[in-house]
């Protein structure tokens, strides 16, 4: 279709046509149109943009202005609209003014920078159109808009770390000990990066740089302050303060010195807790040196305790019976008593724990006396001692003797002795004469170290002759010199044996002592005729406490270990440092006595480090701690019983009298235990009163494990010994009271009491009394009394019992006394002739009844029956006659009521010895001595 032009000639021909051809017109219509809105509109290429975030219009350049060439033609000339060209980008543009082309963009929602700090996006401008109705709009070209995202400082800065630890050695400047590091949230350079760093807490040694570098401003000291804490806080280059502040602990180590650490100078132990670690966390520090093995020694000094070591301090003969030694040893140093008196001069230092030790400074010595030296010294014998001795003073040293055997009068001779001369231990022995006269072994030599190291050690000489041998703390030694002198001949001279010195009793003016002994000794013994055996005497100088590991199989194999045969003293080697930290922390005190001694022990502990290619490279310091040993609980012996009893006169004239302490029960409390498993070593049945008389009544212990001794000028016996509770309980009921001639006796009393430790823990004194029957009421009481009291039973251990004599002397009652006594005594003989034929029906059923209820230890079996009887006592065919003839003379006014009160005495004692034997057949004896173990 041809464009028409607009002129006279066209427009008649355009009215021809249009009255024509109606199509015709419409088209010329529309080319008029399109002629009137012929240009697009016009915007620049680009824009750049900012918007702060949080806010909605963007500040462009340039501003947004569109351009239309067809102004000012309505429509066609207007700008209608722009249109933004990305559906994720937050933005929208709007047009300010239609005719101007002026608009703005703003943001659809909030813009955040953290999110997003740049957008780019194509934008277009529209017209409107040819017409109202916008049609035949142009629009422009695209135009690239880029718009930036400006940044608030909305966020504080945030440290990294909720805390910061650093260590320093003490002495050194540091340039860093350590870095803070804050963050901030906020998108742009200017808020989000951390321009400074502040210290809060003031007056510290430490000083913060802008990237949060702390370093001390002086030198640290351990010793001063081991340890700082220190605030520190952030600031953006906003100068937005951190909210929150960050704790930085700085650590000052002491200069490394090898050395072991973590161990405490004291230990605590409590006694009966068994096994206890010393070092739990102990370790050694080598400072990183290379090492190629580690030795430590510890050693556990308890020199000041007792022997040396913490021992039974029980007494000499019961130790050697606890330990299983052959009797028959005689004691020469035994604690001062009325029969052990020439131990009374000398010094004593019996403050440890009961431990009885004599020292002799040189100028103290004692005679033994003659009934207490052991005789029968022939092949075999023993003598055995605990000595602390040091070097003698004086450039020529005189001989110092322990025991000697000598001429008591006349001549000097010594027939065995034992001495120390320049720190050599010497046994002298001269045989007697024989029919073969010749040299023979006299001298033997030992030279040790022991001798004179001021330390305990425990002595033995076993001597099988010609052969001798030395134990010291267990372990054997040979004599080094063995010299030979002629035996002594025969002569009717006495000799005195003496300890602490020699006895010189001829060829000197006056009777002396010499070659004066310096140094303690303790439990000197000779036992003749038996040797002592190696367990033995490793049981009688065994320690109670010592060094010990615990959990052996967790020491692995790369650990060595030796103990001393005290242990006392522990030796550990390891090729690493792990395995001897290990084995450190396993290292262990105990002390396995039931009451040990209280007081400090003094631990020791050297360590060599040796590194590859040399002997010692690290020095370490020895350290020195010590174990504190608490005082232990200790026990209350109580004794407890029937306190009084009534026998008729027949009971105590029986053969074997009465038990007088058949109800007796001991027991032992600590603070909340009930104990039954203790032992003792001694209890004393002591008479109060009027001393026993030997003519008509005795005291007696029988039994057949009970050690048991005449004391001189005495009428009682002494047994001793260590042993259970409970067995001491079943011989104490077996000591009986006898009175052939009980006529005159009112009453008898005597006391118990019981010791434990050699007297360290002594008893109750129980006081008993026996009374005759005489009267009806004495005959309700008896039958009050036969009431048992219940005990609990006793458990079974090896046994011993110790009975002492008293001291206590009370005059002869006067002869009025007897007189009266004597008048009473018919008087109630008349009387008992009325009722005697109903007490004798009564003592028959009673009689019955005792053999049915009777206790086991009255129950005898006569085989092993070890009987102390008194010495004053007459055959047993007169027991009986003798009561006859004084009641035969007493009733001379009625001589038939005297033979009829004579006959009923007889057959009453005739009844009780039937009753005796009877149960000697029955009964079987319930504690059988053969079966204790030792």
């Amino acid at each position: 279709m041809q464009h028409c032009k607009p002129t006279a000639v066209f427009c008649a021909l355009l009215t021809e046509l249009l009255v024509q051809n109606l199509n015709s017109l419409f088209c010329c219509f529309f080319s008029v149109s399109i002629v009137v809105n012929k240009h697009k509109p016009w915007i620049e290429t680009s824009y750049h943009g900012v918007i702060i975030e949080n806010m909605d219009t963007v500040m462009l350049d340039p501003p947004l202005v569109a351009l239309d060439k067809d102004a000012p033609v309505p429509y066609a000339g207007e700008i209608c609209a722009f249109k933004i060209h990305g559906l994720e980008a937050p933005f929208e543009a709007e047009v300010l003014n239609r005719t101007s082309g002026e608009g703005v963009l703003r943001a659809r929602g909030p813009i955040d920078c953290e999110q997003q700090k740049e957008y780019t996006f194509i934008i277009q401008a529209y017209d409107c159109g040819a017409s109202p109705s916008g049609a035949n709009w142009k629009k422009s070209h695209k135009a690239v808009v880029h718009i930036q995202v400006d940044d608030v400082n909305e966020f504080s800065p945030v440290f990294r770390e909720p805390l910061y630890r650093a260590t320093v050695t003490e002495g050194k400047i540091y340039d860093s000990i350590l870095q803070v590091e804050a963050w901030d949230q906020d998108c742009s350079p200017q808020y989000s990066q951390i321009c400074n760093y502040e210290i809060v807490t003031q007056d510290t040694p430490f000083a913060i740089d802008r990237n949060g570098n702390i370093r001390n401003t002086e030198r640290l000291s351990y010793d001063k302050q081991q340890n700082y804490k220190i605030m520190v806080t952030a600031y953006d280059c906003g100068q937005k303060r951190a909210t929150e502040s960050v704790s930085v602990h700085i650590d000052v180590k002491p200069v490394c010195k090898p050395g072991w650490q973590g161990w405490n100078k004291r230990v605590d132990y409590e006694p009966g807790t068994g096994s206890k670690q010393l070092f739990s966390k102990m370790h050694l520090e080598t400072c990183d040196g290379p090492l190629s093995s580690v030795r430590a020694m510890v050693e556990l000094q308890t020199s000041h305790i007792g022997k040396g070591c913490d021992r039974e301090t029980y007494s000499e003969k019961s130790l050697q019976k606890l330990c299983g030694a052959a009797s028959g040893s005689t004691d020469l140093l035994p604690a001062p008593s009325a029969s052990t008196n020439w131990t009374a001069s000398l010094l004593t230092d019996n403050g440890r724990d009961s431990d009885l030790i004599f020292r002799f400074d040189g100028r103290q010595a004692a005679n033994i006396p003659e009934w207490v030296v052991p005789q029968n010294l022939t092949d075999q014998f023993t003598i055995a001692t605990w000595m602390k001795h040091g070097p003698s003073p004086g450039l020529r040293a005189e001989k110092e003797t322990l025991l000697c055997n000598s001429d008591k009068t006349e001549m000097n001779r010594h027939h065995y002795s034992l001495y120390v001369h320049n720190c050599r231990l010497v046994f002298l022995l001269r045989r007697d004469f024989i029919q073969l006269d010749s040299f023979r072994p006299a001298e033997f030599h030992w030279r040790l170290e022991q001798i004179c190291d001021k330390e305990w050690h425990y002595y033995v000489i076993n001597v099988e002759f010609p052969s001798v041998t030395l134990f010291v703390d267990g372990v054997t030694y040979e004599p080094y010199l063995v010299t030979d002198d002629w035996p002594i001949h025969p002569s009717e001279i006495d000799v005195q044996l003496t300890v602490g010195a020699c006895w010189q009793g001829g060829e000197v003016t006056t009777p002396r002592f010499t070659q004066y002994f310096r140094g303690s000794l303790s439990g000197l013994t000779i036992r003749p005729g038996k040797i002592a055996t190696q367990k033995v005497i490793s049981c009688l100088q065994a320690c109670k406490e010592g060094l010990d590991i615990s959990s052996l199989e967790s020491l692995g194999k790369g650990i060595k270990f030796h103990f001393n045969p005290a242990q006392s003293v522990l030796v550990m080697e390891a090729d690493d440092l792990e395995s001897i930290n290990t084995a450190m922390t396993k290292v262990s005190y105990i002390n396995s006595r039931q009451f040990p001694t209280p007081g400090l022990r003094k631990l020791h502990i050297t360590t060599t480090v040796q590194c590859f290619g040399e002997d010692t490279c690290i020095s370490i310091p020895d350290i020195r701690a010590m174990v504190m040993v608490l005082p232990p609980s200790e026990p209350r012996i109580t004794i407890a019983g029937v306190e009084r009893l009534v026998w008729p006169a027949a009971q105590l004239r029986a053969p074997f009298g009465v038990a007088l302490f058949k109800d007796i029960h001991i027991i032992t409390r600590r603070p909340g235990v009930l104990e039954l498993m203790h032992n003792l070593d001694y209890c004393d049945v002591l008479v109060i009163g009027e001393e026993l008389d030997p003519e008509r009544e005795s005291l007696e212990i029988h039994h057949s494990s009970l050690l048991v001794n005449r004391v001189p000028d005495t009428s009682l016996s002494l047994v001793s010994g260590v042993d259970s509770m409970a067995h001491y309980e079943q011989a104490i009921r077996q000591v009986r009271y006898r009175n052939w001639k009980p006529g005159g006796l009112s009453e008898r009393r005597f006391r118990l009491s019981c010791s434990e430790l050699n007297g360290r823990y002594t008893s109750n004194e129980f006081n008993f009394e026996v009374r005759d029957l005489h009267s009806s009421e004495a005959v309700e009481h008896v039958n009050h009394m036969a009431v048992q009291s219940q005990f609990m039973r006793p458990v079974h251990h090896p046994l011993v019992v110790h009975t002492v004599n008293s001291d206590h002397i009370s005059g002869t009652p006067p002869a009025a006394t007897v007189v009266i006594v004597m008048c009473i005594a018919t008087l109630v003989v008349i009387v008992v002739l009325g009722i005697y034929r109903i007490h004798t029906t009564h003592q028959d059923g009673s009689k019955e009844d005792e053999e049915g209820r009777k206790d086991p230890e009255m129950d005898w079996d006569d085989s092993n029956l070890n009987i102390t009887v008194n010495p004053m006592e007459i055959a047993e065919e007169v027991r009986e006659e003798e009561p006859e003839e004084e009641e035969d003379e007493d009733e001379e006014e009625d001589e038939l009521a005297g033979e009829l009160s004579s006959a009923e005495y007889e057959d009453s004692d005739e009844e009780d010895e039937a009753s005796i034997q009877k149960g000697r057949v029955r009964g079987k004896l319930e504690w059988d001595p053969s079966t204790l173990p030792y």
